[in-house]
């Protein structure tokens, strides 16, 4: 297995993702390579012969960095030779296996759309989240970010592609589907999630248990929670400030722990062809190192692979 690493992506890029790869390459399998992807003068300061003392990193040169401000869609075409372009075009080849950056969030999602594109079948790949649960497993919440205005049918194929996600990646045999809304009932919320409530109940590939409250996010009532890119990101940020909170007042609990992004790593993007996850921004080497531990175990599960069936029998 190879995986693309940005090397130029991130605030503190490239001496994160270097000391966050350096970290990985000891952590993971002896089939696995990183392949660290990024500009030749800032690359040359660690490996100065573009020969990596460690048997499993490679280096390729990309002589182009989308920065954290730029437009996405402009900045693609604008930079063909961006470590982000370049780490897509390999992915798109086959070259690597999976593609991972703390990068501009949102040219990763839009390079994703044009380089290996959507799933058929698939109108709408999320970006999900992992959520804490309280008796020490995890669970995930999609979208949360990557499609701010959704349709009851988006909904449903989040559902779908969650449930798939957590079923291989988690090993959950069925795991339990749940619509963030403002009540429990089923007439409860705007006309979208009411029109989507009904499409969860009738699919017979998932195992909806029907609406949850915000309270609920972090018990045992859904594996899966579903909501659109505006509420699902309003919500991992409010929980991201929690373990910033309590650790200024010196506080500390197990189970906040699990809020630190550090220790998850990033974001993968579902419904794609190929396995692509997005890190913090802020990523500091622990979390790269933990960004690039999460891409092999779900490139390891193949999870591309058991949406595309999954949309194919549908």
């Amino acid at each position: 297995m190879k995986i693309a690493v940005d090397a130029m992506g991130g605030d503190h890029a490239p001496n994160a993702v270097i000391e966050g790869a350096l970290l990985a390459s000891e952590a993971i399998a002896p089939d696995t390579t990183l392949v660290l992807v990024g500009q030749e003068e800032a690359l040359k300061r660690f490996f100065p012969n573009a020969d990596s003392k460690h048997s499993n990193i490679e280096i390729v040169y990309a002589s182009q960095v989308i920065e954290m401000h730029e437009h996405p869609v402009k900045a693609l075409p604008a930079k063909p030779d961006s470590s982000i372009s370049v780490g897509y075009k390999m992915l798109k080849k086959g070259e690597v296996q999976a593609f991972c950056s703390a990068g501009n969030t949102g040219a990763m999602h839009v390079g994703a759309m044009f380089s290996v594109q959507a799933i058929a079948g698939i109108s709408r790949p999320a970006i999900i989240s992992f959520v804490p649960k309280l008796d020490g497993r995890m669970g995930i919440i999609l979208d949360v970010g990557a499609n701010t205005d959704c349709k009851p049918e988006h909904l449903q194929q989040f559902a779908e592609v969650g449930a798939i996600f957590c079923q291989y990646y988690f090993g959950m045999k069925s795991p339990k589907v749940a619509l963030l809304n403002l009540g429990e009932e089923e007439s409860k919320g705007n006309l979208m999630a009411q029109a989507a409530n009904k499409l969860l109940k009738e699919n017979k590939r998932i195992n909806f248990v029907g609406n949850i409250e915000g309270r609920d996010l972090f018990n045992e009532k859904a594996d899966v929670i579903v909501c659109d890119g505006f509420v699902g990101n309003i919500v991992i940020k409010m929980a991201e400030s929690y373990y910033e909170i309590l650790h200024r007042k010196n506080f500390r609990d197990s189970f906040f722990d699990n809020f630190n992004f550090e220790g998850i790593g990033g974001s993968p993007i579902l419904g794609i062809n190929g396995n692509v996850v997005i890190g913090h921004g802020i990523s500091n080497g622990t979390a790269i190192k933990n960004m690039i531990l999460m891409t092999e175990r779900m490139t390891s599960h193949n999870i591309p692979e058991h949406i595309r069936e999954n949309f194919a029998k549908a």
